[in-house]
């Protein structure tokens, strides 16, 4: 393999990884297209499956794993209190929530005014996440970042598991919406 031919597998690489996180930011962008407020904090079905959480926090949350998984990674603090996400969010819930451990009441708490703020914070996640990938050299791939899991997790491992949260949860935004009637 020739070093071109090296730095042509490298950028292909990164644009697929770039690609494949982009989609679920497309897909969130898509769920939340055309919805108010008072519409994206509702959970869908709330009476019938509380563990349907709203728009909003399914699109905070995905924003949420994203920058606290990149953040270390990219040697960096996290968007959330960095960019001061958190102060326009204001939300009644520590800034270390472990927000994948939420309780129904606990995402009902995760609301927004204005849904600017939740774009707001996606558009910043992404950037972030984007550059990283961008960024990436491909022989890190198999570094251990992560000696607490059996294996351990590498840093492709994580990338995975990263696009693989975000592919989830803004599939499940699509479907939020469409549980409270909205086209799309």
């Amino acid at each position: 393999m020739t070093a071109a031919t090296g730095d042509r597998d490298a950028q292909a690489l990164r644009t697929m990884l770039v690609d494949a996180l982009g989609r679920s930011r497309e897909r969130l962008d898509r769920a939340l297209d055309g919805v108010s407020a008072e519409q994206a904090n509702a959970r869908p079905v709330d009476g019938l499956a509380p563990r349907i959480d709203s728009l909003t926090w399914l699109a905070w949350h995905t924003a949420r794993a994203i920058d606290l998984q990149i953040a270390p990674l990219a040697g960096r603090e996290p968007e959330w209190t960095a960019g001061g996400h958190s102060a326009r969010f204001g939300l009644p819930l520590p800034d270390d929530t472990e927000d994948w451990r939420h309780t129904p009441e606990e995402s009902a708490q995760v609301r927004v005014d204005d849904l600017n703020i939740l774009r707001d914070y996606l558009d910043a996640v992404y950037a972030v996440a984007g550059d990283f990938l961008e960024s990436l050299d491909p022989a890190r791939l198999d570094e251990v970042i992560d000696e607490a899991w059996e294996p351990p997790v590498t840093l492709g491992v994580r990338l995975v598991s990263i696009i693989d949260d975000a592919s989830q949860h803004s599939g499940q935004a699509v479907y939020a919406r469409r549980l409270l009637g909205l086209p799309g």
